[in-house]
This record gives C-alpha cells, structure tokens and sequence, in this order.
C-alpha cells in the first residue's frame, strides 16, 4: 500500500482554511490479473482553524496576510511544503475575481510544493463542495438525484449528483457577506448582488444607514425566492439571471431531483442552529433562517452534511486526486506537469481519427493551440472499451502525424481516455514517432474541453500516475 500526503487550502470570501489528509492506494486487483491500483481509503490528519479571510479593502485580499495563515498551519500541522504530494488551493466565491486570484497565488507560490493544484471558479468549487459535504456519496449510496447547495460568503455554488455522477453545475451571487455591518450596527458595504434584490423586494439599503432586522430580513427572503426559482420551484424572474455569477455554467435541472443538501458557513442557520442576527457581522443568520423557511426545505429531502462550513477544504483536501488506470504508457521524465488545457474531442473528431483521417484533428488542435495561446495541449477522448487492432493502429498514426505536425519541436504527444486502451494506444504512438518525441498516454481520466489537468510523478512502482482535473476559471 502507498500512502501520499495531501494538502487542501480553501481562500474563500468570508473564511480561509488548512486541512492535511493521508491517500491510501493499492492494488486492488487479485493475483494472476491485469494490475487496478485504486484509492482504498482517505484519513484527514490536521483539520486546522477558520480563519477570517484577511482583507485589504472591502473585496481585495490581503495575499500577505494570507500567507501567514497558510504558513502557520503547516508549522502547526508538522508538515513543510516538500512533503506534499497532491491537493487543491481553492480560491471561492467572491474571492476568485481576477486580481484576488493572482494575488493570492503569487503568495503562495513557495506553499504550492511539487503537484499543489491552484485553482478558482465556481464550477470546481461546487464539485469540490458537494464531495466534500457528503452528497455525492449520499447520491450514491441511496441511488438518487441530489442537490448540493454550497452557500458561503459571497456565492452559493450548487451542483446535482446522480448516483455519484455529476449532472449539472451552477453559481449565484448569493451569501453571507453581501451585506456587512460594523460593531455598532451600521452598514459597512453593500454588494452589487444586494442593491438588486433590496430593489426587487422594495428596501433601501444604504452604507452607513444604520441595520434594520426586517429589511435585512426581506432582502433574505428575496435570495431565498432567488434559489427556489434556481431549483425550479417557482417560475424564473429577470433577477435570476441577473444574479448568476459570471463563468459558471448553465445550471440544468434533473427530472428527479429528490433531496437536497446544504454547506458552506451559512449552512449552519439553515440547519437550525442560533446566533444573535448580526452576531458575524453580516447577513448569513438572516439568510440562513430564510433559506429554511422557504420552499426548498419543504419540497425536497433534507440530508444532514458531513462537513458545513469546511466542505470545501475537506473537498480540496481529500478528493480532488484520482488516478490514472494502470495500462498506461509513458515515457521518463516528464512529471510533474501542471496547468495542461484538455482539447476534448467530440464524437465525430474521435471516429474521424479512428479511421485514419487526422485533418479533423489537426483543423482544431492548431484553432485550440492558437485560441488559448499555449504551445501544447492534451488530446482527450472517451476511447473504446474493446478496439480493433488495425483501429488502434489506425488512430495511433492520426495523433502521431497531426500532434508532430503541429507542436513545437520536443513538445510531447499527451493523450487521456475514459476507456482502458491507454498502454496500446501510446506503444502505437511510439512505433510511429520513433524517438522523435516523448509520449504519455493514460486512461481512465474524465474530462471535459476548457479543463485542465495536472499529472504528478508516478506512484506504485511507476504503475499509476495522480490526476487532479480543474477548472481555472478567474471572474
């Protein structure tokens, strides 16, 4: 059995939070047959504090502050960057916005150790989140839809689980801290999200106007109507689509949605827990209670989470890596890489190739390189579980010939598939690369185009190599 050490960091609008979790591999397949190391257990070994996300202004982080945190937390946990060996910074909510982002990642440059992940935007978080809450195993487990609703500082992330699959994923301009008010009562800071549903409820909310518990009260109730059209439980308004968060996708609802899920700091007062309204400073109690007098809690199953206001960095920490199957095939060298953009094909490119006819692939390979202004990308498709000979050698000599033609000079061929052909696929590469170029090629791998996808050095012997699949999304 292998263990590695696995770091999460969740920078979030409202909290900032360290755990360390132990990943256990081994092979899981009986003797006399084909190798299938797989993820056998995860153990979290430091759950560390909640810190108050440190802030320069009102929406800027303090990337120096945060820092600090990060460093106190590994000195606390025993740990120093050089141990890690995979996990996720998660930059959330209103924190992931373009300069928030590049700032706190320039910090903490030195703390991303050899295969630490940074990564921000809402479709990640609310995967992250949802894993990290318990839904999906609960989607799994029970066999149902479930939706996770991860409702923090700035944004509620929310993603649907269908036995254990992702269905769809979505982020509003929803939280705790849209509203913000000093010692004394008066507000402090008024988001954009705010000023639109204080309009839409017929409040007057003002930075410096002193706190009213009913109108605050209102404006709640206005996001909570907010979620419950997002959910399909009321017919949609203008303001919907107003409030959703930009980068996020279409949020498209499952026919069987049956239960429901909540995380994030929120969370807590939708559960039923008490504090005094404004005891955080801000409008997350509030919300909270209205979110739990709305339809959504009566109109869908209501499962306890595992984790509230740590899912994400429980997330982070603990199921961002998979890895790889173990028919791969690779050449020495070349891990870790970091920050790979996936040019996922679709069906038709895939038979395309298939059959040895490569302009397809070539046409978008050379579009995608050019778009995203990279000098290479990975070639990811869903395979086929049981190829032809003659067809591997066949799409073997498409990639081969295009990935050449179009890469620079000593770029590597890279290649993903969900289906387990990965070792014969990258021998084929080879034999007709010659030595030309290095190949990797790794199966079951799921991702989707505009993802990316880091690879850390191979484990168990060399047999299998960690994935982490992202989305670097900044708003």
């Amino acid at each position: 059995m292998k263990q590695i050490l696995s770091v999460g960091i969740d920078i979030g609008t409202s909290t900032t939070q360290v755990i360390f979790s132990r990943i256990s591999m081994d092979n899981t397949s009986g003797y006399f047959t084909v190798p299938k190391i797989s993820i056998v257990g995860k153990e979290i070994v430091y759950k560390g504090e909640i810190f108050r996300t440190p802030l320069r202004t009102a929406t800027l982080i303090d990337g120096e502050a945060v820092r600090e945190i990060v460093a106190s937390e590994f000195r606390k946990a025993g740990f120093s960057p050089k141990d890690t060996d995979t996990g996720a910074v998660i930059i959330t909510g209103e924190s992931a916005r373009k300069e928030n982002s590049e700032e706190v990642l320039r910090y903490l440059s030195d703390f991303a150790g050899e295969f630490v992940v940074s990564t921000a935007g809402p479709d990640i978080e609310s995967v992250v989140a949802g894993k990290g809450s318990g839904a999906a195993a609960y989607a799994e487990e029970y066999g149902i839809a479930v939706v996770n609703l991860d409702i923090g500082g700035g944004t509620t992330n929310a993603v649907i689980f269908d036995d254990g699959e992702v269905t769809a994923k979505g982020c509003l301009d929803i939280g705790g801290r849209l509203i913000t008010m000093d010692s004394t009562g008066k507000i402090t800071y008024v988001s954009e999200s705010a000023k639109q549903v204080a309009a839409y409820v017929g409040v007057s909310v003002q930075v410096g106007d002193q706190a009213r518990v009913a109108d605050l009260q209102k404006i709640c109730e206005g996001y909570a109507c907010v979620l419950e059209q997002f959910l399909g439980l009321s017919a949609p308004t203008a303001l919907l689509q107003a409030l959703k968060t930009p980068g996020s996708s279409d949020f498209v609802l499952h026919p069987k949605l049956r239960a429901v899920c909540f995380s994030g700091g929120v969370a807590d007062f939708v559960y039923g827990a008490e504090r005094d309204p404004f005891h955080f400073g801000d409008i997350g109690v509030l919300l909270g209670q209205a979110i739990r007098r709305s339809k959504i809690c009566t109109a869908f199953k209501v499962i306890g989470a595992c984790e509230t206001i740590r899912a994400t960095v429980v997330g982070a920490g603990t199921y961002t890596t998979s890895v790889s199957g173990s028919t791969i095939d690779y050449s020495d060298g070349l891990f870790p890489l970091k920050n790979i953009p996936v040019l996922k094909l679709n069906a038709q490119e895939q038979a395309a190739c298939f059959s040895g006819d490569g302009q397809m692939l070539s046409d978008k390979f050379k579009w995608f390189l050019q778009q995203n202004d990279c000098r290479n990308a990975v070639i990811a498709m869903d395979g086929d579980p049981n190829p032809s000979y003659i067809a591997v050698q066949r799409l073997a000599k498409s990639i081969a010939q295009t990935a050449d033609a179009v890469l620079p000079p000593s770029e590597p061929v890279m290649v993903v598939l969900r289906h387990d052909m990965a070792k014969i696929l990258g021998r084929q590469i080879r034999a007709v690369l010659g030595e030309k170029r290095p190949v990797i090629s790794i199966d079951s791998v799921v991702v989707q185009q505009n993802d990316y996808i880091d690879m850390g050095r191979p484990l168990m012997e060399g047999m299998v190599i960690p994935v982490v699949v992202k989305t670097l999304i900044f708003g």
